[in-house]
């Protein structure tokens, strides 16, 4: 299994944000089997982990144009920072 740790600084969200973070995950576990995400906010903190059997849908969610057009808008607007890492999972 493998995790994808997304931490961030929230800038400015509004109610696209909200709609948008909605539509992504649906989309993440419904298109390309992402098996469970859990999303956790503080002070001004979000921290998102997602699990993934394999690299490659990872790889297929990251390209995805909707995905994409988040990710511009969250740089843009949303976020102030963020850092992504992703690991490996030993059970």
């Amino acid at each position: 299994m493998i995790a994808v740790i997304f931490k961030a600084e929230l800038g400015q969200l509004d109610d696209e944000y909200f709609l948008v973070a909605k539509r992504l995950r649906e989309l993440a576990e419904t298109k390309y089997g992402c098996m469970r995400i859990v999303s956790a906010t503080e002070n001004n903190t979000e921290l998102t982990i997602s699990y993934w059997e394999h690299l490659d849908q990872i790889k297929r969610w990251k390209a995805d144009p909707e995905h994409l057009q988040a990710q511009i808008k969250g740089r843009k607007d949303w976020y102030r920072s963020y850092q992504i890492d992703i690991t490996e999972v030993l059970d």
